[in-house]
């Protein structure tokens, strides 16, 4: 008897074949954002009733087959959005549609989707490869422990190890302290797509990697998207990794969507000053090429108490007094390209978005 394929590890669908799952279509998303929203309460103190404002009305949409790059500065709210799609963390307002199905909360606050069946096809790998696995569960438990949550045959453990390019003989009997970093995230990875998943959501997955190690998985990443017809959102701070990676990028600032658009288009023509910032920030390969004058200066404001109006405003270069008066919108920039700035949407009343609209 043969060995599995790869392709047969997870999911006897041939590639190109359409997914029995798929309910509307190629062209709907496959996930749907609306208005998603949580703030962190603060208790004690003279500020017993402020809260940390992480994610403030983000609305995307991810299609399928696609990559949705997710970058923004510490502390922007990206890894806190993840959770929220994951329900990891409950939302204070906001709806999320997973291929048409709202999701709901376990039935209690109406119909849709359960949290339960929403982790049947949206998995989640972290950044920390340790601490995400379980250090009394060897490689193949750890990956064998969700299949039998879920009624699936354990013994597709193996397969599963094999798929992400670790031999179940040499590391199916390993222990996390007895594996190199890159080897704990393709655990990590098995044991997300043992459970055959349509979305995975990789928070910062390959950043605590060497940079060899982080081609190696990242390759890995884009092979498995390939033949298992993911859909990924990856969330990353390095703009080089969601160049490559990426589909659509998605910018945020202070837990607000400042930009979204092709990559392309926003790495070439960035329409928002903070993307742009991000940029201008990047390490450049020619030693030639030095920055002179910072790109972006000071620090984030509190997320407590942002500002009004534009949350960028207190270290942008174009800020007016629209941007403190009035919060901007994303708005089209070129049709699939938005972005909430008062400079590049005609008629807000910004110097520049006059003479943008002339």
């Amino acid at each position: 008897m043969t060995a599995p394929s790869r392709r047969e590890a997870v999911t006897a669908l041939d590639p190109g074949e359409p997914d029995p799952r798929d309910r509307g279509g190629p062209r709907q998303p496959l996930l749907t954002v609306e208005g998603l929203k949580k703030y962190f309460p603060l208790r004690g103190g003279s500020i017993r009733r402020a809260a940390v404002q992480a994610v403030d009305g983000v609305s995307f949409s991810v299609m399928k087959h696609a990559t949705l790059g997710v970058v923004g500065e510490s502390g922007c709210g990206k890894s806190t959005t993840g959770r929220l799609l994951m329900r990891l963390i409950e939302p204070d307002a906001g709806s999320v549609v997973l291929d048409g199905d709202p999701v709901g909360r376990g039935g209690r606050f109406g119909d849709g989707l359960s949290v339960r069946d929403l982790r049947r096809q949206v998995q989640m790998v972290f950044q920390d490869s340790y601490a995400a696995l379980n250090p009394r569960h060897t490689a193949i438990e750890e990956i064998a422990f969700g299949l039998r949550v879920r009624g699936l045959p354990v013994s597709r453990a193996r397969d599963v190890l094999r798929l992400v390019g670790l031999e179940p003989a040499q590391f199916g009997g390993r222990y996390p302290h007895e594996m190199s970093g890159g080897q704990r995230q393709r655990v990590n990875i098995a044991r997300g797509i043992a459970l055959e998943p349509r979305l995975l959501i990789l928070d910062e997955s390959v950043s605590a990697l060497d940079k060899s190690v982080q081609a190696q998985v990242l390759n890995l990443l884009a092979t498995l998207k390939a033949e298992l017809n993911l859909t990924y959102i990856f969330i990353s701070h390095d703009l080089n990794v969601v160049h490559y990676v990426a589909d659509r990028v998605l910018v945020m600032y202070l837990g607000k969507v400042v930009e979204i658009g092709p990559v392309d288009r926003i790495y070439q023509a960035a329409a928002h000053p903070y993307t742009r910032a991000l940029f201008a920030a990047r390490l450049s390969m020619d030693p030639a090429v030095r920055l002179s004058v910072p790109p972006l200066s000071g620090d984030p404001p509190s997320p407590v108490r942002p500002p009004s109006g534009c949350r960028f405003r207190t270290r942008c270069t174009l800020a007016e007094p629209v941007c403190a008066a009035v919060e901007p919108m994303l708005a089209a920039v070129i049709e699939g390209h938005d972005a909430a700035c008062h400079a590049v949407q005609a008629g807000s009343g910004h110097s520049r978005a006059v003479a943008r609209a002339a």
